[in-house]
């Protein structure tokens, strides 16, 4: 009798849960029995590791084998377990020392030649393999990189079960040559990328041919919008959502487009965040193991409640507001979204991340995002346009409008109307506005002021403060929020609606390098909340 074991891990949407692997040869009648609760992918993994093994020069044991999977009460799923199998199953038949593979973490698909197919999800199952003490894996080469972003975790690389069979037989490891012709892409890494898996989904990359570091797309590039403008570098600074509404063509999908780059970088903790997400999604680019820049995910409003929060069969999948986290999530033409999947999207908005359940497990899934609405003031998009001919009737540009619910409404802190271009601004007459480069330099600026304000606190963002400490702890100017209390008696503010606005309101004191806020900058977020006009957005240095 032969018993052995390795590890591998189940990941359970983007947390993972290190399986320990055993194989048990006994006399009998040749069998594969594979238990532990695998899903159909994983049950085919006995054809799979049967044949890597065969062609792979060693010998398959002809006794009955039983694989389990434990604990066996986690759902597996998915072909990386193959290679721990095959590990543990060589193991067993005293092919390789049961002892060299007893904490060893293996994870990779194998195909029937014996190659090591790269697997989504690298990252969080090292990431999960590390909590769990281990510090050796083995991966597939072409995910080895992605595997590396762990501390202090030793990571091998192989390309074939005949290069891990070498390594812990201590023999000669053989040189794999590259699969399928030369100039074509490697088809080794088409299971990483799912077609139609990142809903609208892009990574900020430089516009090539300009120097490095240059932001794409600029900000310059918008015509007139001054108001917009403002709200963006606010929502960028402090984290606040935004909702722009206006004719089409004014310019507020090239806004929303710019608003990725006006954020700062990822620190390293988002960044593993963010690649973790984007890795079991489907969707990290092959090459570039860890993601910097902020996503930017934004699905088309036929989108279902599924896709916005995540779900699916089985183990629910991201959905966009988990693949925009620490992003931008813009929803264009908002009012043409279903009802139910807009106002599925209020319990990520207030908690930074979305729970769902379903029959096999519950899953909790980070979706710390700055959404963007856009949205036209009727179905033919001129009702707010003098002269211009709506002829949609009253009750149509009711509903229509009713369309964007107003506990939603109530968790978006900038509402901006949107006004069309002007000959002039088109022309250029009144000179380009402030660059990427230039607003990004100033909420980087206001985003490190906030930082230090919140160095001791689990915030970082002034968008995250709770409005109990923000009217206790860091309290405004003196008689600065009497507009804010005035309205809040009139019925125009909410309880959540004050705090939002006094959040509005550091951020813009941030900006204007204030210590706290003032009646300027509180008159500035009510402006920004409300849409009423208070003469603040016009003076010099209220919206930077």
């Amino acid at each position: 009798m032969g018993f052995a074991r390795a590890c591998s891990v189940a990941l359970v949407g983007v947390d993972g849960v290190v399986v320990e692997v055993q194989a048990d040869l006994e006399p009998g009648v040749a069998a594969f029995t594979l238990v532990g609760l695998p899903d159909k992918t994983l049950v085919e993994s006995r054809d799979r590791v049967r044949a890597a093994v065969v062609n792979s020069g060693a010998a398959w044991p002809q006794k009955k084998l039983t694989v389990g999977l434990s604990p066996a009460s986690v759902p597996k799923s998915g072909a990386g377990f193959d290679l721990a199998v095959a590990a543990a199953v060589l193991g067993a038949a005293e092919v390789v020392d049961p002892g060299a593979i007893a904490d060893l973490v293996l994870i990779g698909e194998l195909g029937l030649d014996g190659r090591v197919r790269p697997v989504r999800g690298i990252l969080p199952a090292v990431l999960a393999a590390a909590e769990a003490g281990h510090r050796q894996v083995v991966v597939p080469q072409q995910c080895a990189a992605e595997a590396a972003l762990v501390p202090e975790v030793s990571v091998l690389g192989v390309r074939s079960l005949r290069q891990l069979i070498a390594v812990l037989t201590g023999g000669e490891v053989p040189e794999e040559e590259p699969c399928g012709p030369s100039g074509r892409p490697d088809p080794m890494l088409a299971g990483l990328l799912v077609p139609g898996a990142g809903l609208g989904t892009g990574l900020a990359r430089s516009r090539p041919g300009r120097e490095e570091g240059a932001d794409f797309p600029d900000l310059a590039d918008v015509a007139g919008q001054h108001t917009a403008r403002r709200a963006l570098e606010v929502a960028a600074a402090g984290g606040h959502h935004l909702f722009l509404s206006g004719p089409p063509g004014a310019g507020k999908t090239m806004l929303a487009e710019r608003l990725p780059w006006l954020l700062p970088p990822l620190t390293r903790q988002d960044s593993l965040e963010v690649t973790a997400v984007h890795s079991v999604a489907g969707i990290l680019p092959p090459g570039e193991p860890l993601v910097a820049r902020p996503p930017y995910c934004a699905p088309h409003h036929s989108a279902t409640m599924q896709s916005l929060v995540g779900g699916g069969t089985g183990i629910p999948r991201p959905g966009a507001v988990s693949l925009a986290h620490r992003g931008v999530l813009f929803l264009d033409e908002a009012a043409e979204f279903h009802s139910r999947a807009l106002d599925a999207l209020r319990q990520p908005l207030e908690s930074g991340h979305v729970v769902i359940a379903r029959t096999a497990g519950v899953v909790r899934l980070p979706a710390r995002f700055l959404m963007v609405l856009a949205a036209n003031p009727c179905p033919c998009g001129r009702h707010t346009l003098h002269g211009a001919g709506c002829e949609c009737p009253p009750s149509v540009i009711r509903r229509y409008q009713a369309r964007l619910s107003g506990p939603l409404l109530d968790r978006v802190d900038l509402r901006v109307e949107v006004e069309p271009v002007t000959r002039g601004d088109l022309m250029g007459r009144g000179g380009r506005g402030e660059s990427t480069a230039a607003v990004a330099d100033r909420v980087r600026q206001a985003r490190e002021r906030a930082a230090a304000r919140l160095a001791d606190t689990p915030w970082r963002l002034n968008s995250e403060v709770p409005g109990q400490e923000l009217r206790t702890r860091w309290q405004a100017g003196p008689g600065a929020l009497a507009p804010a209390e005035r309205d809040l008696e009139r019925g125009l503010l909410t309880a959540r609606g004050l705090d939002r606005v006094l959040r509005v309101a550091w951020t813009v004191a941030d900006l204007r390098e204030r210590d706290r806020p003032e009646a300027l900058d509180v008159a500035v977020a009510l402006e920004l909340r409300t849409g009423i006009a208070r003469g603040a957005m016009s003076l010099p240095g209220a919206g930077t």
